[in-house]
């Protein structure tokens, strides 16, 4: 029992689980945009036993499918696979309960979302492969992520009967391809090198700390947008407002010449976004409701 216990800490450090808060916060406003107050709870722990699951499955699935090339790089070399830390067989089971965790959940919700848990699910474990093949890799993992605040609301409401869910994830989808980019280009050399493809390795970390920012900026635009559309109030444009000057200074922190500072640019800062924007814009619903 000790060793099982032992493995599943192991596997969690593997899939990152406290990054979750990356994502799981724009699933939560969805979901309170959605009902335009609180969900009921059984919609609240059903869509976090979706996110979990998924999330856990695409993780897991990544480090497997990559398990060869993290044991090449000499930054992710020491990784749960690749290190030997969890055996392969561990990390295939654990993937399948994940899977369950999310289709079970799914099903839980409505039927809308039990159909379309497939496409989510292709959509995030489809990411594992896009570096192989193409640059847009960033862009497709910002789909990945960009699925939860529009899955959150059909969870809730059954249907998309709004712009407000899909300006939502079209800023998940910019910002998260965004930030990828910058973290990208801490493995420029071994992308060249190994022909893996990434903005970085196809421009140059010069002009891919300039594209990240170009993502950003459209990322801001579309907040704009969300927040005119969504007509939220003072609340919300204070998190507008938050969201522009993290960026801004996530931006300030790596230079082409110095990615020392990559760490506080990639979890600190974006970590900070997803929350801030829960709380400011679920917090503008909530007063809405007073």
């Amino acid at each position: 029992m000790t060793s099982v216990f032992g493995k599943l800490e192991t596997t969690l450090r593997m899939i990152k689980f406290e990054h979750t808060l990356f994502a799981l916060p724009f699933a939560f406003l969805g979901a309170v945009l959605a009902a335009e107050g609180l969900p009921s709870w059984r919609q609240i722990i059903f869509i976090t036993l979706a996110m979990v699951g998924a999330r856990s499955a695409a993780m897991t699935f990544n480090r497997i499918v990559d398990r060869d090339v993290d044991a090449k790089n000499p930054r992710t070399a020491n990784r749960e696979i690749p290190s030997g830390k969890l055996s392969l067989g561990f990390a295939w089971a654990f993937f399948f309960i994940s899977v369950a965790v999310f289709l079970f959940s799914a099903y839980s919700l409505n039927w809308l979302t039990f159909v379309l848990s497939p496409v989510a699910l292709i959509s995030v474990l489809g990411y594992s492969y896009a570096k192989r093949f193409t640059a847009l890799a960033h862009v497709l993992l910002g789909l990945a992520l960009a699925i939860s605040p529009t899955a959150a609301w059909i969870a809730v409401r059954g249907s998309i009967d709004s712009e407000v869910p899909l300006l939502l994830s079209l800023f998940v989808l910019m910002w998260t391809a965004g930030f990828d980019i910058l973290y990208a280009c801490q493995d420029y050399e071994f992308d060249k090198k190994n022909g893996l493809h990434s903005i970085p390795a196809r421009f140059g970390i010069r002009n891919s700390l300039w594209i990240s920012r170009l993502f950003h900026a459209q990322a801001f635009i579309v907040l704009i947008l969300l927040y005119f559309v969504a007509e939220l109030g003072w609340l919300a444009l204070l998190g507008v407002i938050a969201v522009a000057v993290l960026m801004t200074y996530q931006h300030t922190l790596v230079k082409p010449n110095d990615l020392s500072r990559m760490n506080a640019a990639f979890f600190t800062t974006n970590a900070f976004v997803s929350v801030i924007l829960f709380l400011t814009f679920g917090g503008a619903v909530l007063l809405a409701q007073n």
